[in-house]
């Protein structure tokens, strides 16, 4: 019996395992031996490439695809039309399938509208990746990157509040009251 939601105008390849609670929606193809976690969405027009994992609670978007080497952990957001790359230096008449980089998206990490993701990166958790920018290197947990190539403006809590530290290194998040800790450029959340 299937526990996940398809619509007939997707196609599921065999060798998939996909969350019970999942939800596939128009015209989108999930390819061979891919896992999908329970309870996430995969917008329309989605493409998801042979051996690709999702965690739980995903959320695709619109016009994505999420190329072999991606892996995304739980509760990741990947915005309408955002990108993946899998190959440092493409070229139509060269194969490098055996050249493709892998690509973290950390628990909780969200992607804007246009970003792109230049493969062989990993993107930390809860980081906030803007619309259109282009990432080119690691991001660190809670970052708020953006531009054009993608740089640090700020950092942002798990609910995607801006956070502000104080001359102890210490920020609220003013959604939820929780207290993070900015320690040698890294932030953490308050024990």
């Amino acid at each position: 019996m299937q526990d996940y939601f398809k619509h007939e105008s997707a196609y599921v390849d065999e060798g998939c395992i996909i969350g019970k609670g999942t939800k596939i929606w128009h015209f989108s193809h999930i390819m061979q031996d891919c896992k999908i976690g329970e309870n996430c969405n995969i917008g329309q027009n989605v493409v998801v490439s042979p051996g690709v994992t999702l965690g739980n609670g995903c959320k695709v978007q619109n016009n994505v695809s999420v190329y072999s080497g991606v892996k995304c952990e739980d509760d990741v957001f990947l915005g309408p039309s955002m990108v993946f790359t899998n190959v440092i230096n493409p070229r139509a008449n060269v194969s490098r399938k055996h050249e493709f980089r892998d690509t973290i998206i950390c628990r909780g990490a969200s992607i804007g509208a246009n970003a792109t993701i230049v493969c062989g990166h990993t993107i930390g958790s809860y980081a906030l990746i803007g619309a259109g920018s282009v990432v080119t290197k690691d991001v660190p947990p809670y970052a708020l990157m953006v531009g054009n190539p993608a740089r640090r403006i700020g950092w942002v809590s798990r609910y995607g509040c801006k956070l502000v530290f104080d001359e102890n290194g210490v920020a609220v998040c003013p959604e939820t009251k929780e207290k993070y800790q900015l320690v040698n450029g890294q932030v953490k959340l308050a024990e």
